[in-house]
């Protein structure tokens, strides 16, 4: 086994729901990387999920080469159906996440076969989540790109994050519940 792929079983293992359980006061929109990414401009778009509308199975995702996007970037894979979630409702969701800049997965629902909650706006996850998710439905697959002001910014979210960090989501929501 390669240091690569040691060092990824590691810090998938390492992290378990802590990760997305994680908030930021930090929500500032934009921001760079402090990673040095060369290459041309990319956008959401240019995110591949193989399979991408297979919502029953872990999608594999790869990160293009190149400069991530400065904002807030997301794109439905599949558009879901029933009430569209708002601030203060509670979604079900399976989720795989990476860094821009390694193209590594540092977490994901579907390794611990167990979905996560989340109320949006709630601040319990990163800001890029509570702002990105809105109007999602169930049975939406959904890609944010969410810039470093957004995530975890400059303290980063260590050993798996590192400082600066642009994060790739691949979230299917299995679940809307309104605020009561």
């Amino acid at each position: 086994m390669t240091r690569r792929a040691i060092i990824a079983l590691l810090l998938a293992g390492s992290l378990g729901t802590g990760m997305i359980a994680c908030g930021s006061d930090d929500d500032a929109p934009g921001g760079d990387s402090s990673t040095t990414v060369t290459g041309p401009q990319r956008s959401v778009d240019n995110v591949d999920v193989s399979d991408p509308t297979n919502v029953k199975e872990k999608p594999s995702v790869a990160v293009p080469d190149g400069k991530p996007p400065k904002r807030l970037e997301k794109k439905d894979l599949v558009p879901g159906t029933g009430d569209a979630a708002g601030s203060d409702d509670k979604i079900t969701v399976d989720y795989v996440g990476l860094s821009w800049s390694t193209g590594q997965e540092f977490d994901a629902s579907w390794d611990r076969g167990d979905t996560i909650d989340v109320t949006l706006g709630a601040g319990s996850v990163i800001p890029g989540w509570d702002t990105g998710l809105v109007g999602v439905k169930k049975g939406t697959r959904r890609i944010l790109v969410i810039p470093p002001g957004q995530a975890y910014g400059a303290q980063g979210s260590p050993p798996a994050i590192g400082a600066n960090e642009t994060l790739v989501f691949v979230i299917d929501v299995r679940k809307v519940t309104p605020k009561a």
